[in-house]
């Protein structure tokens, strides 16, 4: 065999494991991304407790659309949590990247 041709049975050969590893990283970027906007969210919802607003509709509205079907608001006294599954790159691997923020509006006034 020539060294053209097995140069080039060597970059078909780690073609699977470079797709792997821009997938990995790929996902990990979505995650990145999603936790970054869970703590928007939640930090919108504990604002709009504090301007006597409703909390869950304050956080769905400070993401964007695509991640509001992935989002999970709760409201617990004057506490925001929120979680935030990032899109599946890596099919079962998005759940467990799932990103969770909390945002407190602080004491009664």
């Amino acid at each position: 065999m020539s060294e053209r041709g097995q140069a080039a049975l060597e970059a078909i050969a780690g073609l699977p494991l470079l797709l792997a590893v821009a997938l990995a990283c790929g996902q990990l970027l979505a995650a990145g991304l999603c936790r970054e906007l869970a703590a928007h969210a939640a930090a919108a919802g504990a604002a709009a407790i504090l301007q006597d607003d409703d909390p869950a509709r304050a956080a769905r509205a400070a993401v964007p659309g695509w991640s509001r079907t992935r989002l999970d608001v709760r409201v617990r006294g004057r506490v925001v949590l929120v979680t935030l599954r990032p899109p599946a790159v890596l099919p079962g691997i998005a759940g467990r990247l799932a990103a969770r923020s909390r945002a407190d509006a602080g004491p009664q006034a």
